[in-house]
């Protein structure tokens, strides 16, 4: 078995045809920058010891799904050139601000995406978590591994079933 990777670095940009690159479980703590791949369409770091998303300007017009579930991350920010991101995958990170989600709002395509596991769910269930995320990303189809329905909608409205 090889040890863990403690980094990314510039030889990745050796992999100029890669679409998956998966570099979960490993000792990563910071992203770095990957221009050319120009084919990458899903990106795989969860479980590292990422603490910031960043370098992602250069595949964001690729990229369709980062997976960065169980890292550090506290902060949003960076996913703004991802333009075609349709699926972000970051549970059990740090997210503790509702505001946060807001800036995901860029993000045009996003329809899937794990919150779980971060400290906004915190004292909530799934899916009493539901209307709020609605509440801040109103495209969203699949939240937390289940397809959302015309019901989850009303409810973050606050309507009823009947």
């Amino acid at each position: 078995m090889s040890p863990p990777i403690e980094k990314m670095d510039s030889s990745l940009n050796q992999l100029v045809n890669v679409k998956h690159l998966a570099l979960s479980t490993n000792c990563i703590d910071k992203m770095i920058s990957l221009p050319a791949l120009k084919n990458i369409e899903v990106l795989s770091l969860g479980r590292n010891l990422i603490k910031k998303i960043s370098g992602l300007e250069e595949i964001g017009s690729t990229l369709k799904e980062l997976w960065i579930s169980y890292n550090q991350i506290s902060a949003l920010d960076g996913l703004a050139p991802c333009v075609k991101l349709t699926t972000l995958f970051i549970s059990n990170n740090k997210i503790k601000d509702w505001p946060e989600l807001d800036k995901l709002q860029a993000n045009q395509d996003l329809t899937n995406v794990l919150f779980y596991g971060n400290p906004i769910y915190e004292g909530l269930t799934k899916k009493q978590a539901r209307p709020k995320v609605l509440e801040h990303l109103p495209k969203i189809a699949t939240l937390d591994g289940e397809l959302l329905t015309g019901d989850d909608d009303e409810d973050s409205l606050g309507g009823s079933k009947a």
